[in-house]
């Protein structure tokens, strides 16, 4: 189950974009290598939806996990697709993922646990009993904990994003200030997942919609049967404690919109209150699937958005914050023809 470390943080602590608010017309964006600081009243979706098509980046199919859900009480399908961290993170867990879809081993597992303002996390219900538990694919690796973290040089990208905005907006830089989780600063790396550093490592963070690895107690790290998503503000304890494997970024309502278990620390008590999950499988092996790009973050549009998100100087806001948390920049992604 989710294992007694997430757990105990619960008991002890406690986008995916938006693209639906209201928008100025994008023609007032200028677009491709000469974006231009944007007016005053442009709305962060209203920059995002001026974005040339140069500046958006196709998610291989190979990277997603498609995972479909029982329908719900109307018959209508319920489809999740999360998209796998890259390199150099969280690699041993990625690739054991990659085994137990290829076994077809997440059919008929379920959604076991829904914690309100925390985590959706789904897996075996029986993985905890022996004799019941559903028996792992061979191969899978046993990740040490230092896999948590990676090497502060090997991913070179991290400032990249910062550079980029600060030719449009100085208040993006902002996202350099110390961070509350981290004696370091927070930054963005190549394709928008969010990291926080110090002066040797990286690593990625608890954000809205992440997935990670459920796990028991040090020195266990999980093996990637079990998973999660954050479904609330983000718990930041959780960062260089389990294993970050990914993000939803596709059909999250199915999830965040579940009932609340009345268990402990949110678990189902019953079978019935469990969602059964039907299929996983790797995009590349899903037919009809549509294509989903995200806004590069090395774009001058997304250091635009940025800035907008730090400074909203649009009708509604009389006040800009001045300011913005890294979980409060979520990379844009759209869906578009396979």
């Amino acid at each position: 189950m989710f294992k007694t470390l997430i757990g105990l943080a619960a008991a002890s602590l406690f986008s995916l974009p938006v693209l639906a608010q209201g928008a100025s017309p994008p023609s007032q964006m200028k677009t491709s290598s000469q974006t231009k600081i944007p007016p005053l009243s442009l709305t962060p979706n209203a920059v995002v939806a001026a974005a040339p098509a140069s500046e958006w980046r196709r998610i291989a199919p190979a990277d997603l996990v498609v995972m479909d859900l029982a329908p719900d009480g109307e018959g209508r399908p319920r489809r999740v697709v999360i998209q796998l961290m890259p390199a150099p993170f969280s690699q041993g867990w990625v690739g054991n993922i990659r085994k137990l879809v290829a076994a077809h081993w997440f059919d008929g597992v379920a959604v076991v646990r829904v914690q309100d303002n925390y985590v959706v996390q789904w897996g075996d219900p029986d993985g905890e009993t022996p004799g019941k538990a559903k028996p792992l694919p061979p191969g899978l690796r046993l990740v040490p904990e230092s896999e948590y973290t990676a090497p502060l040089g090997a991913e070179r990208t991290v400032m990249r994003t910062t550079k980029a905005a600060s030719e449009v907006d100085a208040s993006v830089r902002r996202l350099l200030n110390p961070d509350a989780y981290a004696r370091g600063s927070v930054a963005m790396v190549r394709g928008g997942w969010p990291v926080a550093m110090n002066l040797k490592q990286v690593w990625p963070l608890h954000c809205y919609g992440m997935v990670g690895v459920g796990r028991n107690n040090s020195p266990d790290t999980g093996t990637g049967a079990e998973l999660y998503t954050v479904i609330g503000q983000a718990p930041r304890q959780l960062d260089r404690n389990i294993a970050l494997v990914g993000r939803i970024i596709a059909g999250m309502e199915h999830l965040s919109s579940l009932p609340r278990g009345t268990g402990e620390l949110g678990f189902y008590k019953t079978a019935q209150e469990r969602t059964p999950i039907i299929s996983v499988r790797m995009g590349d092996a899903v037919q009809g699937l549509p294509g989903y790009e995200y806004l590069s973050s090395e774009s001058a549009s997304f250091a635009a958005y940025v800035g907008k998100r730090s400074n909203r100087k649009d009708a509604f806001y009389i006040q800009p914050a001045g300011g913005v948390d890294v979980c409060n920049v979520p990379v844009p992604i759209r869906e578009v023809k396979p």
